[in-house]
């Protein structure tokens, strides 16, 4: 059993899915990810942003709004098109696209045919290397059309939000989806040829205790997910307000939330998955489960991931790429992100600088979360002291030979561990999510 440590888990914390996290990011534009973009040489992946659903979830806090209105969806598809030409063509020579994420929102938000035409762009646009291609996936909205169209371009990964089986729990969260529905999605997905399939599931949802939660895992695992990643609920309705419409009061506490995710853990391990960082798990053989076995295991804006390029390049409204030298995001706004779009202009609009000191941290960021242990340099394990000090009194890491190494029991501190090395978070007053 984890130690429960309440003061440790008490601070809110980034998932560092880059580092520097977005709360830095200040205004940047176009010439600043051009000249990043010129930089890109070898292995690149390409992320697609479709920032519509055909229904909004409460607990949502992704940017994404609803799929109600045609022409709107046919102008954004549009101007996506015309980015991935824009981005194509300034690639250099030198580079190639061997990972390709669809997310959102729902890119099943789209019509399949429209998926088809911009799998056939990013190909006529990008140097493509038999690329592993994965998609984001509502099951509610998942047409028997979309079989046929998966399977025709090659999607070989998926990822369905499933967050719980339980009905009541379902209505509580504005996200109602019968079991049957998530079987037949499963079972369209293996003929598809899906070879990688994720579940995401969530503890800490309003009137979910233990049995409930524990229910929900032993039914993804008998359907037979691949891969299941177990989120806590970020309930941060003065940020996303649609949050509001979820009862407060009906969300376990701090104790309640760790113990379901000690309880979730343990199950999924009992179930044969294995460990992939704080929050996934992979069934032996998945390329998750390989690369967190054979220490190549990653951390992007995608979550956990097997994929080592180091430059992924975000096309759509919201859409972050990453570069060693700095990181950029896309106007947020979908009819501002048009506006530029048609105007010729890359819609970059927020972004920073990553300087040699925030290169270095973040290898060890990642390297904590990825690996559970991290060789960094003496003047950076020094400024990090004061802040870790707690974490090595109780025993969840110690440091041998400039290596700072976590024990078994500090999973659920990670993300507490990894912000020791964060000097941002000395200054920030961004909200985050709670570690656990």
């Amino acid at each position: 059993m984890w130690p429960y440590l309440p003061d440790l888990l008490a601070v809110p914390v980034p998932r560092y899915t880059s580092y520097p996290t977005a709360a830095e990011f200040g205004p940047a534009g176009e010439d600043d990810f051009l000249a990043a973009l010129d930089s890109a040489n070898g292995d690149v992946s390409l992320y697609i942003h479709i920032p519509y659903c055909h229904e909004i979830c409460w607990y949502c806090g992704c940017n994404t709004g609803a799929a109600n209105r045609q022409q709107r969806l046919a102008s954004y598809l549009e101007a996506l098109q015309a980015e991935i030409v824009m981005v194509g063509n300034r690639l250099p020579a030198g580079a190639r696209v061997r990972y390709i994420a669809f997310g959102g929102g729902s890119p099943n938000a789209i019509a399949p045919i429209e998926f088809v035409r911009l799998v056939d762009a990013l190909t006529l646009a990008f140097p493509l290397v038999d690329p592993v291609i994965s998609v984001e996936l509502d099951p509610r909205t998942l047409t028997e059309p979309w079989r046929d169209v998966l399977g025709h371009v090659g999607v070989e990964r998926a990822s369905l939000g499933v967050q719980t089986f339980d009905p009541a729990i379902q209505q509580a969260i504005g996200r109602v989806q019968p079991v049957e529905l998530i079987e037949r999605a499963t079972d369209m997905l293996r003929r598809a040829g899906v070879t990688s399939l994720n579940f995401d599931l969530m503890y800490g949802l309003p009137g979910q205790d233990l049995e409930r939660l524990l229910s929900s895992v032993d039914m993804a695992a008998r359907l037979g997910a691949d891969r299941i990643a177990l989120f806590g609920l970020a309930h941060i309705p003065s940020m996303f307000p649609r949050q509001k419409k979820i009862d407060g009061s009906a969300l376990p506490g701090p104790r309640e939330r760790f113990q379901m995710m000690q309880s979730g853990y343990d199950r999924l391990v009992s179930h044969g998955y294995d460990q992939v960082g704080f929050d996934h798990f992979a069934l032996p053989g998945d390329p998750l489960s390989r690369a967190a076995l054979s220490g190549k295991l990653h951390r992007n804006f995608q979550g956990f991931t097997d994929d080592a390029a180091p430059v992924v390049i975000g096309m759509g409204a919201s859409a972050i790429s990453q570069f060693p030298q700095g990181i950029y995001q896309n106007e947020k706004a979908a009819g501002r992100y048009r506006t530029m779009i048609g105007e010729g202009v890359h819609p970059t609009m927020h972004g920073i600088a990553r300087c040699q000191d925030d290169r270095r941290r973040g290898r060890v960021i990642e390297q904590i979360l990825c690996h559970g242990r991290a060789s960094m340099e003496v003047e950076v394990l020094q400024s990090a002291m004061p802040r870790l000090q707690p974490f090595l009194d109780a025993r969840l890491c110690h440091v041998v030979d400039g290596q700072l190494i976590l024990t078994s029991d500090a999973l659920p501190y990670a993300r507490g561990i990894a912000a020791c090395f964060d000097p941002y978070r000395e200054k920030s007053t961004r909200k985050f999510s709670n570690a656990v």
